[in-house]
């Protein structure tokens, strides 16, 4: 599965599951910070956050940078003549 048909990439030795919407990962993610910083956790458990959160980070960068080739191609069509209805 790859980051294109809804996996999180090949960094993880862990089972594919389904890529989170973004917001549910940027969310997810600040929660995991929040827990970190407040600390109280055991080495295992904020390992586990970090590792956890690295691939949220992943996630959620992939999500930018499909939004930003999306937006550049529409410009792009825009530019080329496409539809001058087009909100960019």
């Amino acid at each position: 599965m790859t980051a294109a048909d809804g996996g999180d990439g090949a960094r993880d030795a862990q089972p594919q599951t389904k890529r989170p919407p973004y917001e549910q990962a940027r969310d997810e993610l600040t929660e995991l910070v929040r827990r970190l910083e407040a600390g109280g956790l055991t080495l295992e458990q904020s390992l586990q956050l970090w590792e956890r959160g690295e691939r949220l980070a992943a996630i959620c960068t992939e999500w930018l940078e499909g939004a930003r080739a999306r937006l550049a191609e529409a410009m792009a069509h825009r530019a080329e003549g496409g539809d001058q209805t087009a909100p960019f």
